[in-house]
């Protein structure tokens, strides 16, 4: 099976651009990431897209064919649409194409614009990725539904607004140096007991914000970048994508996340690797809640045990395993549809030196997790220097 290699990556600064349209957010991403690569036009043979909410944000559907034109390329396009994990989905597409032999190069990649809408329509718009018939018409929100699975790990576990605090506090520092994030400002763990609470016990500091922004990779085989001289010393080694009940009425437990399970299980086993070897993780923090539940399921540490991680300092740039080193979803920002690709791209940079956190990057194996709505769906990769 052909080793899939990253040729280029490139991003937007994710943060509120309400004028800008989608087609040329992503166009920004996507040249950069085409120039980064070097690889002409006419060798891409296929574009992979993640969208989550195109149609309700800017009235513009069928949107694989404007993002292949805005991107340059005349090749094949489809949009994935896996609510928060669109972009996710969109590069274990691509992955799956080259593996498969069908392609030799593709353009994966998201984008999501969001803040040209009112947040009350933003918010309304988001709560679709839920349960429309068990759970948005009871006036389920994201924050509301995160509050559930906090108060049941809790409740479960144990757990202090502290703990989860820390979260947000080493986030907002990871994402200090990070030119890319939407809040480049530190806060303390007081800032966040004293902010507004939104849906008790989810506050303003545990919740990411509202994004613009994309993010493009150029994925080649291993051959085709031999054949070209091409400087890709990361590959993508493992991908794994997990599934779970939509409502979480239906499921077993709320304080667990089994698609996560399901994708890290795939992932690891695709790559040949254990959570042991893993050097640095970007998780789907959404809220801070989100992040101890990833680092449980993706097999980093026993359920109930990750509350603690980030206030013990585990977590933290200087500590045994970093997460969210980019600033993650809480501080670096969430455009919905693109950020399954821009914690790869993230992920790429840290592994190869360009990020400003690569210093505290002691390894060569990256994992990015990306989920969902309530984790519904997730997608895991393993990124690893090879060459």
């Amino acid at each position: 099976m052909t080793t899939v290699r990253i040729a280029g990556a490139d991003l937007t600064r994710f943060g509120s651009v309400p004028d800008r349209t989608g087609r040329d957010l992503f166009a920004e991403a996507a040249l950069g990431a085409r120039e980064a690569a070097g690889v002409p036009r006419g060798d891409f043979d296929e574009l992979t897209y993640g969208n989550f909410m195109g149609e309700l944000a800017e009235r513009q559907g069928h949107q694989g064919p404007i993002m292949a034109e805005a991107a340059g390329l005349d090749c094949p396009a489809t949009r994935y649409e896996e609510a928060c994990a669109s972009a996710g989905a969109a590069v274990r597409a691509a992955i799956s194409a080259i593996r498969s032999g069908r392609a030799d190069v593709v353009l994966a990649g998201g984008m999501e614009r969001m803040t040209n809408l009112e947040t009350e329509d933003t918010t309304e718009y988001l709560a679709i990725a839920a349960d429309e018939l068990y759970e948005v018409r009871a006036g389920m929100t994201f924050p509301g539904a995160y509050a559930l699975m906090q108060r049941a790990y809790v409740e479960e576990f144990g757990g202090e607004r502290e703990d989860f605090a820390h979260v947000a506090v080493k986030n907002h520092d990871h994402a200090l140096p990070n030119e890319y994030a939407q809040y480049r400002s530190a806060i303390t763990v007081d800032d966040h007991l004293d902010a507004p609470m939104i849906s008790d016990p989810v506050g303003l500091y545990d919740s990411c914000p509202i994004t613009d922004g994309a993010a493009a990779l150029v994925l080649c085989s291993d051959e085709y970048a031999e054949e070209h001289a091409l400087d890709a010393p990361v590959a993508i080694t493992g991908s794994g994508q997990g599934g779970d009940k939509m409502a979480l009425q239906d499921r077993k437990h709320l304080n667990r996340t089994p698609a996560t399970e399901r994708a890290a299980e795939e992932a690891y086993a695709d790559a040949g690797i254990t959570p042991d070897d893993v050097a640095a993780v970007e998780v789907h923090d959404c809220f801070t809640v989100a992040e101890v539940l990833a680092l449980e399921s993706l097999g980093f540490y026993e359920p109930g045990t990750a509350v603690s991680a980030a206030r013990e300092g585990e977590t933290t740039k200087e500590g045994a395993l970093p997460v969210n080193l980019s600033g993650g979803l809480k501080a670096k920002g969430h455009p919905v549809g693109a950020t399954g690709a821009s914690q790869v791209v993230e992920m790429h940079r840290l592994l190869t030196g360009e990020h400003p956190n690569s210093e505290y990057v002691d390894g060569t194996v990256g994992v990015t997790h990306n989920a969902g709505g309530t984790v519904a769906s997730a997608v895991v990769h393993v990124l690893e220097v090879v060459a």
